[in-house]
């Protein structure tokens, strides 16, 4: 069952013109799967425009095959989570902890996929002592240039137009018809319409393109760190995919030293999806007894 923040809760003050700094935690909603037991609970952290529920067949396989808890999160600005103005990966960082703290987790076993991993780095860099190890799914800790068909999507999705009335089927065809001319590919559509919602009768999308359209600089980027991470990491990519590479291995090393880099054969970039079974056991050979 998703667990939504409290009520009264699903909007985060704009912060002050020029207030960069003034980060403000908000509260994330997340699914459960498995009992706690003595392994740190997993933290499935999900890619742009994604939402828990991407991860969701995932947590119960891990759960079923490996014990233990897992938990699938919705980043702020999508899925059930509050929107907020703001979109850095220290704010989404601190978003995390947050949600720790709030559920007594001390320490917990992180997995990110693309901007989940990377928030899922910075965690583990900002906070290694709640990070009992961590695995980056198809995304490194350096800039991420590859994909700059993002604003041309965001425009796109934001330019659609839905009468009211229409059948919820109708109303994904009909905004299926109207992306189709600038997103090519059919998968990557369907993706972005779960984003699609009815709310009062009208269909809105519940990722915040606005924030998301103003912070795409920093998704696209990583902060800068000097103290590496010290806790067992590995990173996951798929072999057809190209976000990481033999370049990255230099910053891979320096910030992550005990870490490890697997690629899944036959693996596009969202690599649980692509290979499901190769996906779950990487993950469960990774993990510490339950």
């Amino acid at each position: 069952m998703l667990r939504r923040p409290p009520r009264g809760l699903t909007r985060s003050p704009r912060p002050p013109p020029g207030a960069r700094s003034a980060v403000t935690a908000v509260p994330l909603a997340h699914a459960e799967v498995g009992v706690r037991g003595t392994r740190p609970p997993l933290v499935l952290l999900h890619g742009l425009f994604g939402n828990h529920g991407n991860f969701q067949t995932v947590a119960k396989a891990l759960v079923q095959r490996g014990g233990g808890q897992v938990l699938t999160v919705d980043a702020r600005n999508h899925g059930s989570s509050p929107h907020s103005p703001l979109m850095t990966f220290e704010a989404m960082s601190l978003d995390v902890q947050h949600l720790l703290a709030r559920l007594g987790i001390p320490k917990c076993i992180l997995v990110g996929h693309s901007m989940g991993g990377k928030t899922a780095m910075v965690l583990a860099l900002q906070r290694p002592d709640l990070v009992e190890r961590l695995i980056s799914v198809d995304i490194g800790p350096t800039p991420t240039t590859l994909i700059s068909e993002f604003p041309a999507y965001i425009a796109a999705m934001k330019s659609v137009i839905i009468p009211a009335g229409l059948s919820r089927s109708a109303a994904r065809q009909l905004a299926d018809t109207q992306l189709s001319s600038v997103v090519q590919h059919p998968q990557v559509r369907q993706f972005l319409l779960t984003n699609l919602v009815e709310l009062e009768g009208r269909y809105i999308w519940r990722v915040n393109l606005d924030a998301i359209s103003h912070h795409m600089e920093d998704i696209m980027s990583f902060p800068v760190f000097h103290k590496p991470y010290p806790g067992p990491a590995l990173f996951l990519g798929g072999s057809n995919s190209p976000y990481i590479s033999s370049e990255d291995y230099p910053e891979i090393q320096r910030l992550f030293p005990k870490a490890d880099v697997q690629f899944i054969e036959g693996a596009g970039h969202i690599v649980h999806q692509d290979k499901f079974e190769e996906f779950v056991t990487a993950v469960l050979n990774f993990l510490p007894p339950p």
